[in-house]
């Protein structure tokens, strides 16, 4: 009999322990599932807002017990992670098209960017009209003697299709991709361009405000120069926003808190020191 009684309460206790494992594991799921310690927020798209994300993610991070996940593969291909559930959240640097929207996207402006037509440090034309542009990256002029500069071939240097700045540059300066001069060096990717620009004389391309520093020489447009105060004021043409873009349904919470972060005034103050403008 004490053999019988020692065996039942060994498999009372077992049973006992084997339940609060359980619940342990069930506690440690629902805290997952929910959005806690373990989290993994997945955001993918624009080159262009990877940058500024990326910065808003780090400091994030050190606040919230999540882990944030970027991946830069340009503005359309986030808009598709994010149409289809592969990213919770996608990044974009161009307005979403209205095939787009219809799928049910949400957008959130999270700052502004300009566009920055560079050159060669060394190159003397620092100003062009916004036909110049076109007629540039289109193929009607090609040396930069035509423009008041050295009696050299221009170099066009662009980004790769699928790129929101090359969507949004295309839409601003007024010619579409079928339009762009056959031979342009096709680079992905900001940081492409401007390494290919301060390397070649010939060069002109496009970059966003925040890829700018002194390997490179900035045009104005039409007179005006590429700042943040003159894109907020409308009088600097080549601009446009970022966009982080999702399927209301799937956005977690921690996703809206993540977004919520970014409009607020730190996260909007981060934004600024990396180079580009924020709302307000």
């Amino acid at each position: 009999m004490k053999l019988i009684r020692k065996t039942a309460i060994g498999l009372l206790v077992l049973s006992f322990v084997t339940t609060l494992a359980a619940c342990g594991s069930s506690d440690t799921s629902s805290e997952n599932s929910s959005g806690g310690s373990n989290y993994t927020l997945a955001i993918s798209g624009s080159t262009s807002v990877g940058p500024l994300a990326e910065k808003l993610a780090a400091k994030y991070e050190e606040k919230n017990n999540i882990n944030i996940e970027i991946n830069q593969i340009g503005s359309s291909a986030g808009i598709t992670n994010a149409t289809s559930g592969v990213s919770e959240i996608g990044m974009s640097s161009r307005d979403l098209k209205e095939e787009e929207k219809a799928t049910g996207l949400k957008e959130h402006i999270i700052a502004y960017d300009g566009i920055v037509v560079i050159t060669h440090p060394t190159n003397k034309v620092k100003n062009l009209s916004t036909e110049e542009v076109k007629k540039i990256f289109t193929g009607e002029i090609t040396n930069w003697k035509e423009l008041g500069g050295e009696d050299m071939e221009i170099v066009v240097v662009s980004r790769e299709d699928g790129s929101g700045s090359r969507d949004a540059f295309q839409e601003i300066v007024g010619y579409s991709s079928g339009e762009l001069i056959k031979n342009a060096i096709v680079a992905s990717g900001n940081g492409n361009i401007k390494t290919t620009v301060a390397t070649n004389k010939h060069a002109v391309g496009f970059v966003s405000f925040e890829y700018i520093d002194e390997s490179v020489a900035t045009l104005n447009i039409n007179g005006v120069q590429p700042t943040a105060d003159n894109v907020l004021q409308q009088k600097y043409s080549l601009s446009r926003p970022f966009l982080f873009v999702n399927k209301q349904e799937t956005l977690s919470e921690e996703g809206q808190k993540f977004i919520d972060y970014i409009l607020s005034p730190e996260g909007q103050k981060i934004a600024s020191d990396a180079g580009v403008i924020p709302l307000k």
